[in-house]
């Protein structure tokens, strides 16, 4: 393993800590792809360096309150993939995070050295509409949906153009290349279901119909989903 990728592979050891702590050595294994012994070695390599990274037995791993990370340092390559991704973001979502995405951009730019941060003179662009209308129609609302907590009115043509209403608590949107679903707990179905965006024809905030089960959440929908493919046989690659 190179010195580089050492380093970089304790900055995430570091984003990790900070993010979830406290965690376990066996969760940080499994997260950074390494094996726990590893991690032994690298939090060591933290202490060593100066980083007040601090461990519980039966408990994991934390950072001092006070700790922050250096300022932010990019290489070219970085810088690049930055700006394409975020470019890329504001052609594939809705309005939102297209402006999220824009102002980002400004932030970064503003803390990296002069003529090191131009988006304008980019040798690579994404650019052009990625997706079409109808796949980004009710994108926002479904977005606003999941950070509010809220139930929607659907109307949906099914892959065998069969109409149907439903209620939904939208938790999770996915970019499958030219198409986006939502994952949602569909009240109708009494489960986990997903629906393609451009399939839905109206949609209406479902104001009188609370959010009420702590169970139905994105991390169980996951989960069942998870579970599907298990079911179903699918073997990823390795």
């Amino acid at each position: 393993m190179s010195s580089m990728r050492k380093a970089d592979r304790l900055f995430q050891l570091v984003n990790l800590i900070r993010s979830h702590q406290p965690i376990t050595a066996e969760q940080l294994a499994e997260r950074v792809g390494v094996s726990a012994r590893t991690i032994y070695r690298y939090i060591d390599d933290l202490s060593v360096s100066g980083i007040p990274v601090y461990g519980e037995p039966g408990v994991g791993y934390a950072l001092d309150e006070d700790f922050e990370l250096p300022p932010l340092t990019l290489t070219h390559d970085e810088i690049a993939a930055l700006m394409l991704g975020v470019e890329m973001l504001s052609r594939s979502t809705g309005t939102d995070l297209e402006a999220a995405a824009k102002t980002l951009l400004s932030k970064i730019g503003a803390v990296l050295p002069p003529h090191s941060f131009d988006p304008t003179r980019a040798s690579i662009r994404a650019l052009g509409n990625l997706l079409n209308d109808q796949s980004l129609r009710y994108w926002n609302d479904l977005y606003r949906a999941i950070q509010q907590q809220k139930a929607v009115r659907i109307e949906y043509m099914s892959l065998n153009e069969q109409l149907s209403q439903r209620i939904i608590f939208p938790l999770g949107l996915f970019c499958w290349g030219s198409k986006w679903t939502v994952g949602t707990w569909c009240t109708l179905r009494k489960t986990y279901r997903d629906f393609r965006i451009d399939r839905i024809q109206d949609l209406d905030f479902a104001l009188d119909f609370e959010f009420s089960s702590q169970a139905i959440n994105l991390d169980t929908y996951t989960e069942f989903q998870l579970e599907r493919i298990k079911l179903s046989g699918f073997q990823p690659l390795t």
